[in-house]
């Protein structure tokens, strides 16, 4: 290849933006465990051996199924989750995961919000020893994709009023309904869904349980979503139950109520913190190393006031949300983290990450919008975190009946 020769009005052929740099102002990270820092830089080598394809994936709207589950062989699924059969990661190291792979590609930030935090982290909770030996292990090594089925089209920040049904017939259960932004739910591999129990005859009618599904069942059908400008590199699926029979033990036995898939859920808010720090790291370091190289009326941009000041400000929103992630993980490791301080993390961070990374698409100037920057991939993708989990306005209606002592929901 000919090398890059100047030409007039042209001085240099790209910018060297994506690298990492270690930001970390109030030294949050400089007294990690020695164990927990080596789970990150084992999701760092990840990232970076996979990083260049999942662009090209996220460009074309592909989800490359195969790259996504390779983490499952560094174990990078685990995500916190305290089960025998499943190497035991701290809070600290499981978000470390999430923010690193997030930095990367936040398509892969949310295969393990999805894979791990959600899928494997109801089955470990919930499942029976017969679901556990069957399946952990698999889902955990990513050998099978695996999707949590909650959302509707109809029910999204009112999940608890789902309408999809688990009817029981003889030795069967029979599940109709439609979920929808459900990752992995067009795989083929299986589903964890949230159904309400129709049988009069049984003490959990009208209750919320949770149905283990192969999707290569009959009757169970997952459609890709397209046209998506968020988190092009995974696939959520639209998925419409049509008399899918499941064996009666397909039931997860220790789901009983809503609040069990509330307990998965606010395990999984802090992952979207973590992960919104990932997203915002990456903006901020790549606005710090394109002022440092782009030169503009015969000076680099790093020299002018204006875009110092707001590096700065920049680097007072990530500090923040660098501090509130590692103390939440210090929390959660004494057994302290109530579910609406995770709220408040998640919250403050995905707020904090939109404005940084609308900064940083802002001080790239029109290199900004050019996807081999990864400023405006993260922009996007930013959007999708800041909404699943819990919108803002729910996350604020949690959090303000916590400290006011009364609900405010309609």
């Amino acid at each position: 290849m000919t090398a890059f020769q100047p030409r007039p009005g042209q001085s240099v052929q790209g910018y060297d933006v994506t690298a990492r740099l270690g930001t970390d102002y109030y030294a949050v990270f400089a007294d990690i465990p020695a164990a927990d820092r080596e789970v990150w830089e084992r999701a760092q080598a990840y990232v970076d051996e996979v990083g260049t394809r999942m662009q090209d994936a996220w460009d074309r709207a592909e989800y490359p199924l195969e790259l996504a589950m390779r983490m499952g062989e560094r174990e990078l699924f685990n995500d916190g989750i305290d089960h025998p059969a499943l190497t035991r990661f701290s809070p600290l190291a499981a978000g470390l995961v999430n923010m690193e792979v997030s930095r990367g590609d936040g398509s892969l930030g949310t295969v393990i919000a999805v894979q791990g935090g959600l899928a494997l982290r109801t089955l470990a909770l919930f499942g029976s020893p017969e679901q556990q030996e069957r399946w952990l292990a698999p889902v955990a090594r990513g050998e099978v994709a695996a999707s949590f089925a909650l959302t509707e089209p109809d029910h999204g920040s009112d999940s608890v009023s789902l309408e999809t049904t688990a009817r029981r017939d003889g030795q069967e259960w029979v599940l109709d309904g439609a979920k929808k932004w459900i990752g992995n739910g067009a795989s083929g591999g299986v589903t964890f869904v949230w159904a309400r129990v129709d049988d009069p005859e049984s003490e959990h009618h009208g209750a919320v349980r949770c149905f283990l599904v192969e999707q290569e069942t009959p009757g169970y059908v997952g459609t890709v979503i397209t046209g998506k400008a968020s988190l092009r590199g995974i696939h959520q699926a639209h998925i419409v139950l049509d008399g899918v029979r499941v064996p009666f033990d397909a039931v997860l036995p220790g789901t009983k109520t809503f609040k069990d898939a509330s307990t998965v859920l606010y395990s999984t808010r802090s992952g979207v913190a973590w992960s919104a720090l990932g997203h915002a790291t990456a903006c901020y370091e790549a606005s710090l190393a394109y002022a440092q190289q782009r030169v503009q009326f015969g000076k680099p941009l790093a020299k002018f006031q204006m875009v110092q000041e707001r590096l700065t400000q920049m680097l007072d929103e990530l500090t923040a949300m660098q501090l509130y992630c590692r103390w939440m993980a210090d929390l959660e490791t004494r057994g302290e983290l109530r579910p609406t301080q995770a709220s408040l993390a998640k919250y403050h961070n995905t707020r904090a990450a939109r404005r940084i990374a609308s900064t940083a698409r802002d001080l790239l100037g029109g290199n900004g919008i050019l996807l081999e920057n990864g400023v405006m991939q993260h922009m996007a993708d930013i959007e999708a975190i800041h909404t699943y989990e819990g919108t803002e306005s729910v996350q604020a209606l949690l959090i303000g009946r916590d400290i006011a002592g009364m609900g405010a929901f309609a």
